[in-house]
């Protein structure tokens, strides 16, 4: 599938306007959101030469006049919107994974080991066998996988396997050799080691104990890595993002974005936000950078944990957990870090975004953004990422605050059955509550969280206002109270996520003056019954009025 995409965008090139033309598209379906958040109509799209837009017009409108060396393209009625912007995604690992062992469509253990063993047989090479997806709560497993099930599918050389939401690895017996993990080996602060009844090494690491196999493990070469981002950059392109806000860019990958850039390949805005502390200080320790390359990256904001996923037992709540009493989750940070981070990134300039899951940690993070307000105030537009548990208390503090709730709505639908599990039914009143922190005046930013859930936007904008799967369960949606109308989840798309990131007014629309992203879709999303939104197909990508992808012939 990579391969076709590449090849598509290879014939593109004699496709596009020149880079000195103007680009009309006339007869199409538009819509956009305006400034006031408005829902707006229109037919024609007039792009100026140097990528953004001169005007929108409605039906009936006469043609500006073209001169030679210009585009005009009759979009034959199809429907027409702003490229979407998926606000929390990985660029790098959704690149890694596609090129890498995937187990995310397994339904089971025995066909994750029947993956594994074939993936294996063809893998000729002599080195560790990487990949994750896999999750134990779709498989039905009711515990986590062990090193000897993985022994049983591959066990000749070290297999290294993360779960679907990134937060935990699952070693076979050979990795944990060359890693050094034994009975002996003491969790690291902010991870365990999942253990048996005497005290051995099962083969499951949580969050930071990962890194005690990560460090072992033999890391993409150069090579490997650009054609991942290219494979990622080609992915992400044909299901209509335009933007993504990177969560976690290393200084390893912030250097391949550049290269790309300098290269002109750069076919995506990306919002880059620095994985820590010692990510910001290799790549710009003293302010954020300039938007780049007219607008397609820039180091934003600093990520940071806070703690772990919900999925395994990670996230860090108020009360322990339903289904396994004995834990409350894991502390990241203790609270004089949290702020004492959260502050100094403030005063370089550059945006919080930190990584909250359990209502303890979202109560955390609240309290710190409340101790440093009064020299900060709001204009960093800090946020929480996935604010995916708070108690109910805390919802009006989001408001209060100026915080961004940058919530993942597939995560609700993928979630709904072990979330109920984790929780009890009394805690998921401030679960993925949505429509709930929209109503209390909180300023919404959606994304996926690629590649722990698939990166389509039109997945997300099923999820937002049916709180169904993809297989429209449950019926009438799950905790429907918190879903959002159409609209709502447009915007948390487009505007919302725009804004979120610091390019309002000129991504995430189609008006005067703002960047000429958008895309061509095969029917009307706005018209359409719910239920087939996750069936809209992109026909075509454009970025600052140059296609970047066409949908491939059959």
């Amino acid at each position: 599938m990579i391969c076709r995409l590449l090849a598509a965008t290879a014939l593109l090139l004699a496709a596009i306007p020149a880079d000195a033309a103007k680009t009309l598209i006339v007869n199409a379906n538009g819509y956009t959101m305006d400034s006031a958040g408005n829902l707006r109509r229109f037919s024609t799209l007039f792009v100026g030469d140097d990528g953004k837009v001169l005007a929108i017009m409605p039906r009936g409108t006469v043609e500006p006049k073209l001169v030679a060396g210009d585009f005009r393209l009759d979009a034959k009625g199809r429907t027409l919107i702003p490229g979407l912007i998926d606000a929390h995604g990985h660029i790098m690992a959704l690149g890694l994974q596609l090129r890498s062992l995937d187990l995310t469509a397994t339904t089971s253990l025995a066909d994750a080991q029947t993956k594994i063993a074939a993936y294996a047989a063809k893998d000729t090479s002599a080195g560790w066998i990487r990949g994750g997806g896999w999750n134990q709560v779709s498989w039905g497993l009711g515990r986590m996988p062990t090193a000897a099930e993985l022994d049983a599918a591959y066990a000749a050389r070290p297999v290294w396997l993360s779960r679907v939401d990134g937060h935990a690895g699952w070693a076979n017996t050979a990795a944990l050799k060359v890693a050094g993990i034994t009975k002996a080996t003491k969790d690291p602060a902010g991870g365990r080691i999942l253990r048996d009844a005497a005290g051995n090494p099962t083969g499951v690491l949580i969050d930071a104990a990962m890194d005690l196999v990560e460090k072992a493990a033999p890391p993409p070469s150069a090579g490997e890595r650009e054609k991942a981002l290219e494979a990622a950059l080609a992915h992400l392109a044909s299901v209509g993002l335009t933007g993504v806000h990177d969560m976690g860019s290393s200084a390893e990958d912030w250097a391949l974005f550049r290269t790309f850039g300098d290269e002109g390949r750069l076919t995506l805005r990306i919002t880059a936000y620095a994985a820590g502390m010692p990510a910001m200080e290799a790549i710009s320790p003293l302010r954020p950078t300039p938007w780049l390359y007219n607008g397609r990256l820039k180091l934003q904001g600093i990520k940071l944990m806070a703690d772990g996923a919900l999925g395994s037992r990670g996230a860090w709540l108020l009360k322990p957990y339903s289904d396994e009493p004995g834990t409350r989750g894991l502390q990241f940070l203790d609270d004089a870090k949290m702020k004492n981070l959260f502050s100094r990134a403030n005063y370089l300039g550059y945006q919080v975004a930190v990584h909250a899951i359990g209502d303890a940690a979202n109560r955390q993070a609240l309290d710190a953004f409340t101790e440093i307000r009064p020299a900060y105030s709001d204009k960093f537009r800090n946020r929480i990422e996935h604010a995916q548990v708070i108690d109910p208390a805390d919802i009006p503090r989001f408001a209060e605050l100026n915080i961004i709730a940058s919530v993942q709505p597939t995560h609700a639908t993928s979630d709904k059955a072990m979330a109920a599990d984790r929780l009890g039914e009394a805690r998921l009143t401030g679960a993925y509550a949505w429509a709930t922190l929209r109503k209390a005046g909180v300023k919404l930013a959606l994304g996926s969280d690629f590649p722990v859930e698939p990166a389509n936007p039109f997945y997300g904008l099923h999820a937002a206002v049916t709180r169904q799967d993809r297989q429209n369960q449950p019926p009438g949606g799950w905790r429907p109270e918190d879903a959002l109308t159409l609209q709502q989840a447009f915007a948390g798309f487009t505007t919302d996520a725009a804004w979120a990131g610091g390019q309002d007014g000129k991504a995430g629309q189609l008006t005067e003056g703002s960047f000429a992203d958008f895309l061509l879709l095969d029917r009307d999303p706005f018209t359409i019954g719910p239920a087939e939104l996750p069936q809209v197909v992109v026909e075509e990508t454009w970025l600052d009025g140059k296609r970047v992808y066409v949908k491939p012939a059959k």
